[in-house]
């Protein structure tokens, strides 16, 4: 029984998934984090110190499990919580240098690895390709799938 072109091409969108999971699962644990983790990190990044509150809201889950992912990052000496300026009730999730310069390699690595990844293809084959996996991601966002964070990914 031969599969047809649409099975074929998601047996290689498949193959690709696991491959670019099994190398960032890798490099995240090699600098002691989790997918969770590092997710938190590019919120923080690109937001600067936030509440656990903002933070709940930006990566969409509860309370509980944002605790838990700053216990973990606090443990490991990639944030701190720090005294909200004018809240005294709240603190602010922040940056240590230890996760500034984390993510700033994390950023080189990506910049790298996409560069071995899409510099040598021609640029209309390039612009094909991002063009057609924007018509997957919106068929995917259409049907109501989306990334979210699970409790036991701390």
């Amino acid at each position: 029984m031969s599969i047809d072109r649409h099975e074929a091409a998601l047996d290689r969108i498949l193959e690709l998934v696991v491959l670019l999971d099994d190398d960032m699962t890798r490099s995240l644990a090699r600098d002691g984090l989790t997918v969770s983790r590092a997710h938190l990190l590019w919120e923080l990044r690109h937001r600067g110190p936030m509440t656990q509150r903002d933070v709940a809201d930006a990566l969409k889950v509860s309370a509980r499990t944002v605790t838990g992912l700053v216990d973990g990052l606090v443990a490991t000496g990639f944030v701190t919580r720090e005294p909200h300026p004018t809240d005294r009730r709240a603190t602010l999730v922040t940056f240590t240098e230890h996760a500034a310069t984390t993510v700033a390699a994390m950023d080189r690595d990506q910049q790298t690895f996409a560069h071995l990844l899409f510099a040598g293809m021609p640029d209309e084959q390039f612009d094909c390709f991002v063009a057609g996996l924007g018509e997957i991601l919106t068929r995917l966002r259409d049907q109501g799938l989306s990334y979210e964070i699970r409790e036991d990914d701390q």
